[in-house]
């Protein structure tokens, strides 16, 4: 009597048991899903961000490059520039000595640069040039008028309105500054009336009277003083 009745709880149990298996599967299947969708649904957005990332990225630089083009230096045929040692003038001569002036120094002071008055009209990128290639200068820079008087007075004995310096703009409309070829800072101006506003040209020229500034053509042969 009592195997006949264990037989049937021993079906049962082992029933309840598969349902309970089956059950738990089930719920494990669910909670996976679950799991697994919402792992999809955090990398979608990582990759959204990511991608948005991007965009803004691209967009900034797209930004940057719409900057810089609109600054670039386009000097065309002026040429104001900073000398480029690879295009010096294949026929470049130095200056002989006779074509050459001496500026004096500041007194006292021996460590100072030199700086060379020369005769031989050149064109402002060719000036360059020489001041490069034949006394490893640039053409000269003017920080304050007591150097600038001394410069004039040194060219007024020469038969020439204007000589080079080293100035020039750069950049075109809002994106115009003066600089120097040497890269020193622009921190002082001795401009003649009008100027620079009315000048025309991109390369800037010291009258050999009176010894203010102008604007003038790159393109036109002039002296030039070079330091080094």
């Amino acid at each position: 009597m009592k195997g006949h009745l264990l037989l049937p709880l021993l079906l049962l149990g082992t029933v309840s048991a598969l349902y309970l298996e089956n059950d738990t599967l089930h719920l494990g299947s669910q909670e996976t899903r679950a799991d697994v969708s919402q792992d999809l649904e955090s990398s979608g957005e990582q990759e959204g961000e990511l991608a948005l990332k991007d965009v803004v990225l691209e967009s900034e630089g797209e930004g940057e490059e719409a900057n810089n083009s609109s600054c670039q230096d386009t000097f065309e045929d002026e040429e104001a520039m900073e000398s480029d040692p690879g295009a010096l003038d294949e026929d470049l001569q130095c200056p002989r000595e006779e074509d050459t002036v001496q500026i004096p120094r500041s007194p006292g002071c021996q460590t100072c640069r030199r700086f060379l008055l020369v005769r031989t009209l050149r064109k402002f990128r060719s000036a360059q040039n020489v001041c490069r290639r034949c006394y490893r200068g640039n053409l000269v820079s003017v920080h304050n008028l007591s150097f600038n008087l001394r410069i004039q007075q040194s060219a007024c004995g020469i038969n020439q309105a204007q000589i080079w310096i080293g100035g020039f703009i750069r950049g075109w409309f809002l994106c115009r500054r003066f600089r120097w070829t040497d890269g020193s800072r622009w921190d002082f101006g001795y401009w003649a009336s009008g100027q620079p506003g009315k000048g025309r040209g991109r390369c800037v020229a010291l009258c050999t009277k009176g010894g203010h500034w102008r604007l003038a053509r790159c393109k036109r042969r002039l002296p030039f003083v070079c330091a080094f």
